[in-house]
């Protein structure tokens, strides 16, 4: 790398501006030509969720900034390019084709920033559920998956008649409540934009029967969320390079936040590797796959970590699929694939 790179970079690492462009343009700066992925072992545990022996693919390329990969049997894989406002397919037969646009800003006027839609997930009507950036927002398709079209029914857009920043990642829990988080990626200035109406990020419990909470406004950027298998324990990502933690947050009986502990503290590796904390998925057995500076990190429910997929790229988001066989990876331009156990 040239010194005049290596200095950029560091800049851009510390820059006030903490979205996933600013991963983006770190990444354009830093990253080697013709890196090839790999998966780098810290445990021997790990070979009992990947084989020593398998190869991370990229299966898709040519994007702006993958986001939201989600997995449907019978359908594809799904997945967000969100400053064209895009949701894009991909199948083994046929390729990435375009699936949805647009996908996260219906809005008239002109504007800049991550418009697109972010997490994708599906309820259990199998209705498709967009974290909708441009519009600010979580809504629903008013369609079926496989007969898509972009006309959209809110579902949250406001806390206490404020406007949502713009929700990111969502998951359900078993009981249909909905949590999600709220940075200001969609923002078109992020922070300093004239229309954020909120003073802080969130992260919000939207329950069944339609009751909106604030589980905490104590993060910074919060980002990717999922529950440990037994939904006791949620965790979220902080995509603050000045705190680049992941938090596990215990929940009460009601769903909500009881106590709390920092699972895995990575700001040290922001000024080393690229990315930060975003997107994350848990296995049915507790294992954290997280987006992180580097890659996709494995953990442990302990916070130990296994072993790190190494994209060469700043890492948004991942995914199973095929009962659970195959982690897909959403990755800068690109969408890679690796064989699980």
């Amino acid at each position: 790398m040239k010194i005049t790179q290596f200095f950029l970079a560091a800049l851009l690492l510390i820059a006030a501006c903490t979205s996933r462009k600013e991963s983006k343009n770190q990444e354009s700066v830093s990253n080697e030509d013709n890196f090839v992925p790999y998966v780098e072992r810290f445990d021997s545990a790990l070979d009992d969720i990947i084989s020593p022996d398998a190869k991370v693919e990229i299966i898709a390329e040519g994007f702006d900034w993958t986001e939201g990969p989600l997995w449907i049997d019978g359908v594809g894989l799904l997945f967000s390019d969100i400053p064209p406002n895009t949701i894009y397919i991909w199948t083994e037969a046929e390729g990435t084709k375009l699936y949805l646009s647009p996908s996260g800003y219906t809005g008239n006027t002109s504007r800049g920033g991550e418009v697109g839609s972010n997490g994708l997930l599906i309820d259990e009507k199998s209705n498709l559920i967009l974290c909708q950036h441009g519009d600010r927002r979580i809504a629903m398709m008013n369609a079926k998956i496989e007969s898509p079209k972009a006309d959209f029914i809110s579902i949250i857009d406001n806390y206490q008649g404020k406007k949502l920043n713009s929700p990111n990642d969502a998951c359900y829990n078993s009981q249909g409540d909905l949590y999600f988080t709220d940075p200001p990626y969609g923002l078109e200035k992020l922070m300093e934009d004239p229309n954020k109406e909120l003073d802080f990020q969130g992260v919000y419990r939207y329950s069944k029967s339609g009751d909106l909470r604030l589980l905490t406004d104590k993060m910074t950027r919060p980002n990717g969320i999922g529950f440990s298998p037994d939904q006791k324990t949620l965790y979220v990502a902080n995509s603050d390079p000045d705190y680049a933690v992941w938090m596990a947050f215990q929940l009460n009986t009601d769903g909500e936040i009881e106590a709390e502990k920092v699972f895995y503290d990575a700001t040290e590796f922001v000024n080393k590797e690229l990315g930060l904390p975003d997107g994350l998925k848990v296995d049915a057995h507790g294992n954290i796959f997280a987006s992180g500076p580097g890659g996709i990190w494995i953990f442990n429910d302990s916070g130990i970590v296994l072993g790190k997929i190494k994209t060469g790229q700043a890492t948004s988001n991942c995914a199973f699929g095929k009962e659970d066989k195959v982690l897909f990876i959403t990755a800068d331009m690109y969408v890679m694939k690796v064989d699980l156990k």
